[in-house]
């Protein structure tokens, strides 16, 4: 279970602790070990609910707080779609290769040229089968004709 505890730091300002105790509480199961929107909400919720009423928290401190997280939550979410279209771009890229001579860089430091004859979409993104040889990354392409 989770104590919600109001704490003044060294600072004058004042915090939340979180301390594991035996008394019933809010608990929170994530798989992920990490506080989502609802977690962050719940764990709010229930700090309004237990705060002393002869010492209320400060409200702007609760906004600031809730705007800090929406404005995580806004990043993350900018994040997750910036890599999906770099992801999509390479992919865009590599099919757009597909029957044109590239020079490439190969494992040996050494420069090759052969027509592109085939893409694999991988993990770790897209390979190119050049020629005969399978598993180059588009990074390693060096000029395309």
């Amino acid at each position: 279970m989770t104590d919600v505890t109001s704490t003044t730091g060294t600072t004058g300002t004042t915090g939340t602790q979180l301390a594991p105790t035996g008394t019933s509480g809010t608990s929170f199961s994530n798989p992920s070990d990490s506080l989502g929107e609802n977690d962050f909400l719940k764990l709010m919720m229930d700090q309004l609910q237990n705060q002393d009423p002869l010492n209320p928290s400060d409200p702007t401190q609760y906004m600031s707080e809730l705007a800090s997280f929406s404005s995580l939550e806004q990043e993350t979410q900018i994040a997750t779609s910036t890599a999906s279209a770099s992801t999509q771009q390479a992919s865009s890229s590599a099919l757009g290769l597909l029957g044109h001579t590239v020079s490439y860089q190969d494992s040996d430091g050494a420069t090759q040229t052969g027509t592109v004859s085939k893409v694999d979409f991988t993990s770790a993104g897209p390979t190119l089968t050049i020629g005969t040889t399978p598993g180059i990354s588009l990074g390693s392409v060096l000029e395309a004709s």
